[in-house]
């Protein structure tokens, strides 16, 4: 796949700090998709990265990656990126084919969902993200002549702060069932942000909803050495522990259990038994902190 001779230049914004790590997984998804083997595939990753001065020269394409999967970045770093994007694809769909047909991706990144899975008719895909980040992702997009497989309703939102109300204005429906996915947003965000979207979360939430996402606790463990994140540092520039929030992270999913909320919490490492492939646990481990929770609103 190439991208065209007048792709967009990316938002100074988008091209640092947490959004350079949106091109990142990008990256990830492109090598993935031309995998014989992959968990995912998102035909328009590639077009992303190439479409990114700051990310032009990076590997789309396994035969890119001398290494392989031994690669602690584009190798182990990458696929269990592939790992994630495939459990909570799956994830949706399956809540999709129980009649939500309301979807809202928090901080949805330069994923393509709304594009590439295959939603039920009368599926709505709400993105939230910030207004650079969303419009270097129009662009692109328009420029590869995308067309959604559901209704998508892109705003523009900093979810560090209120934007329950923006979303409503939007369309969004909180009499309805809702498929919410915070994917790899919280571990960058203030404690007190990560309260105040999951309490949105809830209080838009009706019966039949549900909800994933993902944390990192860190504490006690010092991670830094990790190769995975030393050789990010080093290849990419991407210092992905200083981008962390330094402070204790809140027990949400202790605090959504309160709420009524049935809740489950999976290692990564449990899907890549399941899958056959992926990343399984090393000595000095990045990965082991990492959690995917998943939760069921109450039913009344």
């Amino acid at each position: 796949m190439t991208t065209t001779d007048t792709a967009p230049e990316l938002d100074p914004g988008v091209a640092g700090g947490v959004g350079r790590t949106a091109l990142m997984v990008a990256a990830a998804r492109a090598i993935e998709t031309h995998r014989p083997d992959a968990l995912a595939r998102d035909e328009f990753a590639e077009r992303f990265v190439r479409a990114a001065p700051a990310s032009a020269g990076w590997p789309v394409r396994p035969e890119q990656v001398p290494s392989g999967d031994a690669d602690p970045l584009w190798g182990r770093l990458g696929r269990y990126f592939a790992l994630r994007t495939r459990v909570l694809d799956d994830h949706l769909l399956r809540t999709a084919q129980t009649g939500v047909r309301q979807v809202v991706l928090l901080g949805a990144g330069l994923d393509s969902r709304a594009f590439r899975l295959g939603w039920p008719p009368g599926c709505v895909v709400h993105e939230l993200d910030t207004a650079g980040m969303l419009a270097f992702k129009q662009a692109v997009l328009d420029g590869s002549g995308a067309v959604p497989a559901a209704e998508r309703r892109p705003l523009a939102a900093d979810l560090r702060f209120d934007w329950g109300d923006a979303l409503v204005g939007a369309g969004f429906d909180p009499g309805a069932p809702t498929a919410w996915l915070v994917e790899g947003l919280l571990l960058y965000l203030p404690a007190a942000a990560e309260r105040n979207i999951l309490a949105t979360v809830d209080r838009l939430s009706a019966p039949g909803s549900t909800l994933a996402y993902e944390i990192k606790n860190l504490e006690g463990a010092d991670v830094r050495a990790s190769p995975v994140y030393t050789t990010t540092k080093a290849r990419i520039d991407i210092d992905l522990p200083a981008l962390f929030d330094p402070d204790p992270r809140p027990a949400s999913a202790a605090d959504l259990a309160r709420r009524g909320w049935t809740v489950s919490e999976r290692s990564p490492f449990d899907f890549t038994r399941l899958h056959g492939r992926g990343p399984l646990p090393e000595p000095t481990d990045a990965l082991a902190a990492n959690r995917w929770i998943f939760a069921e609103a109450p039913t009344g």
